[in-house]
């Protein structure tokens, strides 16, 4: 996270609490356990008879791929590592057992029958250029440039205004704020800023009130559901997004706007509804606050500059089917113009969170892995979706989602579950037609990922405001558990809604 980002302090100290409970001498032994525990059970996998899948023609490939499949879902669930980490290390795994540059060792002695499809490397190692990948690298420039001008104190600034003083439009303004910059910032880098705009504000409030926990609360929440806004907002959209769009499979051609069209409204109306939610579980005891949110917008011309560039790019995402231009080739226009004006250096590229891009890389690739060796095909061949009623499909598979979500990475859950439910959508596309069709099964995972907040450990935002000391555990179960249902319920009824007026393919 780049240094000169309001709130990294915050994001600072997370970091630093989650490095040393890994490097914690007292959890050596679980951590080492949960390592020895997901190598046995992908080994055993790797050594099975084939037969014991129960899935005809399984080829050498697709069972090695089944045992790697494992090990990143087992380390990822564990968190032994960190999930970045586990990313990196099954993209090698995948080049050198599965690939088309595989060790001869992985080759020697087996037919190419019985070998199957082998994924092309080049396929793999473009998954750390695909085309989101550059979607998000625009995001984070755009968020630097924000915060090195002093756009975002200013925006904070002018977006709060409007609600006055009176503690019920406070908290509405900095849930819409936070949401709404969570859009295009990370998450985290959200949270962060607004947190450190809060904190004057929790400090001048009654040390007995429960408005300190709505207010503290509401950063996470509207960080986590605001996300859902933009394709850029959180990774699994951004994941969606590309299944979607595949043209070797659904090639709905989902563009940046027509996602805004009906994700914005949707987003609007679970922060007011969490608003009043909140409102209600914890109300405010002092009726009026007073903000004060310190930073000036700077007005030298490279200033200008990122001020014209940001509303163009904005302007560009939204209206990329009218001037034909992709969301991801937008993206590049704030890299190159803030790099040649130099509000972009050399060592704000070094700041860009490549953890994330590299997270969700593995992600790609694996799902490159699953789609190009046909195994993803065979599991849906073997597992008969197309008996199953499509509302059980659809609620099961965004209720597992939810469930994982919550305990580990929402990244890295879609990068399991999104590759598997394309090519089942495909498959199912008559049946799930009443229902909105393959784009609810895929969409709903993002917005099932974005909904699970029940724990500090859930999403990044949790934690920082679980930090502040303002929360206690059983509050953020419940106003998560509370918000996540209804989330996952609302957003479920309007992505079957547009799929039947046809708004989606």
């Amino acid at each position: 996270m780049f240094k000169s980002f309001r709130g990294y302090h915050l994001v600072e100290t997370y970091q630093k609490l989650k490095k040393a409970r890994r490097l914690d001498k007292s959890n050596d032994f679980s951590r080492v356990l949960k390592v020895v525990i997901a190598v046995a059970v992908s080994l055993a996998l790797w050594f099975m008879p084939a037969s014991s899948f129960g899935i005809p023609g399984l080829t050498v490939v697709e069972h090695r791929l089944i045992a790697i499949f494992a090990f990143a879902t087992l380390m990822w669930l564990f968190e032994a590592i960190p999930a970045w980490t586990t990313s990196v290390m099954v993209m090698v795994i995948l080049l050198f057992t599965v690939s088309n540059s595989s060790f001869v060792l992985f080759t020697h002695g087996i037919s190419p029958e019985e070998m199957g499809t082998q994924v092309k490397y080049t396929s793999l190692l473009h998954c750390f250029a695909d085309p989101i990948i550059m979607l998000f690298i625009g995001g984070f420039i755009l968020a630097i440039a924000a915060t090195k001008t002093g756009l975002d104190s200013m925006l904070a600034r002018v977006m709060l205004k409007p609600f006055g003083k009176q503690s019920r439009f406070v908290l509405l303004g900095f849930i819409l704020a936070t949401g709404i910059f969570s859009m295009f910032l990370s998450n985290t880098a959200t949270a962060a800023m607004m947190l450190t705009f809060l904190t004057p504000v929790l400090k001048a409030l009654p040390a007995d009130g429960k408005g300190k926990i709505a207010l503290a609360m509401s950063i996470p929440v509207a960080a986590n559901i605001g996300g859902l806004g933009t394709p850029i907002g959180t990774p699994p959209n951004a994941i969606a997004l590309k299944y979607l769009n595949d043209p070797a499979g659904l090639n709905l051609n989902l563009g940046f706007g027509e996602w805004m069209m009906f994700m914005f409204p949707f987003t609007i109306l679970i922060l007011f509804l969490s608003w009043i939610l909140l409102l209600k579980l914890f109300p405010f005891k002092q009726k009026t606050i007073e903000l004060n949110i310190e930073g000036e917008a700077k007005k030298d011309w490279r200033s200008i500059v990122v001020y014209i560039t940001f509303i163009i790019t904005i302007l560009l995402w939204v209206t990329d089917k009218v001037t034909g231009v992709n969301s991801n080739v937008v993206a590049m226009l704030p890299v190159a113009v803030f790099c040649v004006v130099g509000v972009i250096t050399r060592r704000d590229l070094e700041e860009i969170n490549w953890s994330v891009l590299w997270m969700v890389a593995g992600g790609f690739a694996l799902g490159v892995a699953l789609n190009e060796t046909g195994l993803a095909q065979h599991m849906i061949t073997a597992i008969p979706f197309n008996s199953w009623a499509p509302l059980a499909v659809i609620l099961g598979s965004g209720l597992i989602c939810y469930m994982m979500s919550n305990f580990i990475s929402n990244t890295a859950t879609a990068a399991l579950l999104v590759p598997i439910l394309a090519v089942v959508g495909i498959s199912m596309t008559g049946t799930l037609a009443p229902l909105g069709g393959a784009s609810t099964l895929v969409i709903g995972i993002a917005i099932a990922a974005s909904a699970a907040m029940i724990l500090p450990i859930s999403t990044p935002p949790n934690a920082l405001a679980h930090a502040t000391g303002m929360i206690e555990q059983k509050d953020m179960q419940k106003a998560g558990l509370l918000v996540g249902v209804m989330t996952l319920a609302l957003g479920y009824g309007m992505l079957i809604l547009i799929g039947k007026i046809g708004l989606l393919g």
